[in-house]
């Protein structure tokens, strides 16, 4: 099969969506490597991507593990935009250029000749179940251009079963349309970091001593306000630690009720912006923290749960259906709205050892169930089922 890829988001810092596209390309080059008559091995993919910039190309190959895979070609295609991109510039390219499968995350692209499979990953659908959180124009988009993509898709992929069941709630999908590949955590944090990677993370981002830990977008469904007021409430009885929270405070759709609490509480000494981590200082950013909180009102997945996990750390979140799909009993969880649930809730993993320990290890034991080779095979079946 000659099979397409969006790559658009790798190289742009953004977050989630980011990483599960880098996966699934990593994963399909070890697949291919290995060889095998069911493995996918005879498969060549087209990666495109709207970054022309050689030097950055050449680092996504290397990144991806395609440097000397002829199997893998990244096509770089110029846009002045999104709804340009998909509208004509890359329809033009698949018209001279054919491939079996097209696939992308949410927006499918217009006017491709029926023979191309659609594939299209959905990652969440909170714009549908918080519309008040999402910008007036993203949100217009979304209404008019999601339902034609789902229906338009010869397969759709999502993150989790919640997010699954979602589709079928607000686009009625028949359920056989759509398949479930779990995401996982990237092979750096699988390997240790050693004691001069955390001093110079450490000394990178100007990290304190001690700190609880977000690591995520700056939206306004991750309900951080909650998490800013449930730190202030803690504060003067643990005033060694700090919050830091990671993200890019430049963002789109940036929450404003950020700044707010801060000032409200008088703690702008206190919470500390590191800014957009690097994938590489990852691990180490986790590994330097005492509590992961991820206070989110409306999830498809959590990655940063499972990042959590693997570094031994413990994890406080908001009690929704996407955080009990992937943590289980792994987590301590607290009302997404009860600020004083959520301050509660992270006291007691300040002050109780014991029950730090005993929640990492329940971390660890729940890391073992999601993995990208896993989800990328279930993936690469997909792409041969519909072909």
């Amino acid at each position: 099969m000659k099979i397409g890829i969006d790559i658009r988001n790798i190289g742009k810092k953004r977050t989630g969506d980011e990483v599960v596209f880098f996966n699934l390309v990593k994963n399909l080059a070890k697949i291919s490597a290995k060889g095998g008559p069911a493995s996918g091995w005879d498969n060549t993919y087209l990666l495109f991507t709207d970054i022309l910039d050689k030097d950055i190309i050449a680092s996504i190959r290397f990144d991806l593990g395609i440097k000397d895979n002829d199997k893998f070609k990244i096509i770089s295609l110029k846009s002045a935009g999104k709804f340009i991109w998909n509208a004509w510039i890359l329809p033009r390219y698949l018209k001279k250029n054919p491939v079996d499968i097209y696939h992308t995350q949410y927006i499918l692209p217009f006017f491709v000749s029926k023979k191309i499979k659609l594939v299209t990953t959905i990652h969440d659908v909170s714009f549908n179940a918080h519309p008040e959180m999402i910008g007036k124009i993203d949100l217009l988009f979304l209404k008019l251009l999601i339902p034609k993509s789902l229906k338009k898709a010869s397969q759709i992929i999502t993150v989790s079963e919640f997010t699954k069941n979602e589709i079928i709630k607000f686009y009625n999908i028949n359920s056989e349309k759509i398949e479930v590949a779990h995401n996982a955590v990237g092979g750096n944090f699988l390997q240790d970091v050693s004691e001069e990677k955390l001093q110079s993370v450490k000394n990178k981002y100007n990290l304190p001593e001690k700190f609880i830990l977000y690591i995520g977008t700056m939206q306004p469904r991750k309900n951080l306000p909650t998490l800013i007021e449930a730190y202030a409430k803690i504060k003067n009885t643990n005033p060694e630690i700090k919050l830091v929270l990671c993200g890019n405070i430049n963002s789109h759709n940036f929450d404003k009720g950020i700044n707010q609490k801060i000032e409200e509480h008088l703690i702008q000494e206190d919470v500390i912006f590191p800014g957009f981590i690097d994938e590489e200082d990852k691990p180490a950013i986790f590994k330097l923290s005492q509590i992961f909180c991820y206070p989110s009102l409306y999830e498809g997945f959590g990655i940063p749960l499972l990042e959590a996990f693997a570094s031994n750390i413990p994890v406080v979140a908001s009690d929704i259906p996407a955080h009990r799909e992937v943590g289980e009993k792994s987590i301590s969880y607290f009302e997404p709205k009860n600020v004083a649930n959520c301050s509660q809730k992270i006291k007691i993993l300040i002050e109780r050892p014991d029950l730090r320990d005993n929640l990492t290890q329940k971390g660890i034991s729940q890391l073992a169930n999601f993995s990208w080779r896993k989800s990328t095979q279930k993936i690469l079946e997909t792409y041969e089922k519909i072909v």
